[in-house]
């Protein structure tokens, strides 16, 4: 029997073997960002090249319980308005628009936009809010934000939990809605098992591998593997201090995971997040790039973290941002660094944009 992972492979070696297309005969290549923000000027995504992306419009507040560890909230209250203050946004702007299928792409002018939530929190035990989001725009969703929600287990507590009965539920309206399920801050069980009982694809749309930097909120292996199985795309984002142990972060180390994922998952299973907003994290460009007082503002919540016993937080980040890649203009920079690296163009165009585009169509139709 061929399994997906062995059709991928045997494309990779006729991809490999064939000559390269000269690149004035080819289309123009898709730049898609796994998870972004809206900016406040909606000409950041022009000017970042993009043709697609997932945005993450929830709303969220820090709450601090009695151990001291920031964690953020998103309930029904704040995310209501928050997704009708993004559609309208959308609405109004002749640089980017709401999508809700994967198709959409690129059959209209300016960047499509594929609204997501990072948890489940604002469903409440209330299953009917899946399909009200939906209605809405809501085309991806994260069943939690690095803690255990109602839906599943998050990946940064001392005990690692997968799905609850309510987030088996929660997928089976999903899969019924067409929305993509996103496994992105999620434990290893939360990972495995929604991967398994998906009917449809899923995503990781933001993350980095275990392999590289072994930390809960990287993901295993057996996890990508899983995922690029069963037709998923994982997206490699810009947090450094998940990318690399490496005390000055470059954009090698960041093609490095990319290249560590396609050799896990298939070329298929790559693409590119971001995590920051559009023009990259606001305060380390404020500091010029410079990690060693940047990486303070994260310090208390990795040493709270620390304190409660939370596996993988022993060391101390030295860094957050690929100085590099912390700019409008990464998608441009990895493109040309992949290229510089060995992938061949049909590749480039697969993890810079060509995943997103066939695993949306694949889910959303």
């Amino acid at each position: 029997m061929v399994t997906r992972r062995g059709a991928v492979i045997g494309m990779a070696t006729t991809a490999l073997a064939a000559p390269m297309v000269a690149r004035a005969s080819r289309a123009p290549r898709l730049f898609f960002d796994s998870l972004s923000f809206l900016p406040e000027d909606l000409n950041e995504i022009t000017a970042a090249g993009l043709g697609g992306m997932i945005a993450d419009v929830s709303d969220l507040i820090e709450v601090r319980g009695a151990d001291g560890v920031p964690r953020y909230s998103r309930n029904f209250a704040a995310n209501d308005p928050a997704i009708d203050r993004a559609v309208a946004k959308l609405k109004d702007s002749k640089v980017a628009w709401l999508a809700r299928k994967g198709s959409e792409i690129g059959t209209r002018p300016g960047c499509a936009v594929f609204l997501q939530f990072q948890s489940t929190e604002m469903m409440g035990d209330d299953l009917a809010r899946i399909a009200h989001f939906h209605d809405k725009g809501l085309r991806v969703l994260q069943f939690t934000h690095h803690n255990n929600t109602q839906y599943a287990g998050g990946a940064l507590e001392t005990v690692q939990t997968g799905l609850t009965p309510l987030g088996i539920e929660g997928l089976e309206e999903m899969n019924r809605l067409r929305i993509l399920p996103d496994v992105s801050h999620g434990s290893v069980p939360t990972m495995l098992e929604a991967a398994r009982r998906s009917k449809t694809p899923i995503a990781l749309s933001h993350g980095s591998a275990r392999a590289i930097v072994d930390h809960p909120r990287c993901a295993p292996d057996e996890a990508i593997r899983a995922i690029a199985e069963r037709g998923g795309v994982m997206g490699i984002f810009m947090m450094s201090f998940w990318l690399t142990r490496n005390k000055v972060p470059t954009v090698a180390d960041y093609v490095a995971q990319i290249r560590h994922v396609a050799r896990v998952g298939g070329i298929d299973a790559v693409g590119v997040a971001n995590d920051f907003p559009m023009a990259g994290q606001t305060n380390l460009i404020k500091l010029n790039n410079d990690n060693a007082r940047g990486v303070e503002e994260y310090l208390e919540w990795w040493r709270a973290l620390r304190r409660q016993g939370v596996p993988g937080f022993e060391w101390t980040p030295e860094h957050v941002v690929i100085p590099e890649l912390n700019r409008i203009d990464r998608m441009q920079r990895i493109a040309a660094a992949l290229t510089a690296s060995g992938f061949r163009a049909r590749e480039v165009d697969k993890i810079m944009g060509g995943n997103w585009r066939r695993l949306l169509t694949d889910v959303l139709g």
